[in-house]
């Protein structure tokens, strides 16, 4: 199982949308590694939901429905991929950025060195800590 974080603009697609669809296809994404990221994603990877720009926080885990296929919201003949993802559970506590900056088994965390990707890898002991932070209990 691998580990992702994907970012949102609450204002344009939040946790609270994302929950009452049920899920969705993660499209728009046009950058090549994010996209790359995506191409990884296999069902039942597990992703932290986060909200970026206004609330900077993980709100929720989502969890990989279906592996990547063409992204319907991209123009023709292009390689732009989606996923779909659906919802697990919300954060007892959310995560702020300015916590996950504040504790140094953080500090080489991709959302830290790659601040303007929005898909990105997480390594199995950050997703861990992130947990443990949000107050997760499984």
């Amino acid at each position: 199982m691998n580990y992702w974080l994907v970012k949102s603009e609450p204002a344009a697609y939040s946790w609270d949308e994302f929950v009452r669809e049920g899920g969705t296809d993660w499209t728009g994404v046009r950058n090549f590694q994010a996209r790359n990221f995506l191409r990884q994603m296999q069902p039942a990877d597990l992703v932290l939901f986060y909200h970026s720009v206004s609330d900077k926080q993980v709100v929720g885990i989502a969890e990989v429905a279906a592996p990547a296929a063409p992204d319907a919201t991209a123009p023709a003949g292009t390689d732009w991929v989606a996923v779909r993802l659906t919802p697990r559970q919300p954060l007892p506590t959310p995560v702020t950025l300015a916590r996950i900056k504040q504790d140094e088994r953080l500090t080489q965390i991709a959302l830290l060195r790659q601040s303007r990707l929005s898909v990105m890898p997480l390594k199995p002991e950050e997703f861990d800590v992130l947990l443990e932070l949000g107050e997760v209990r499984w």
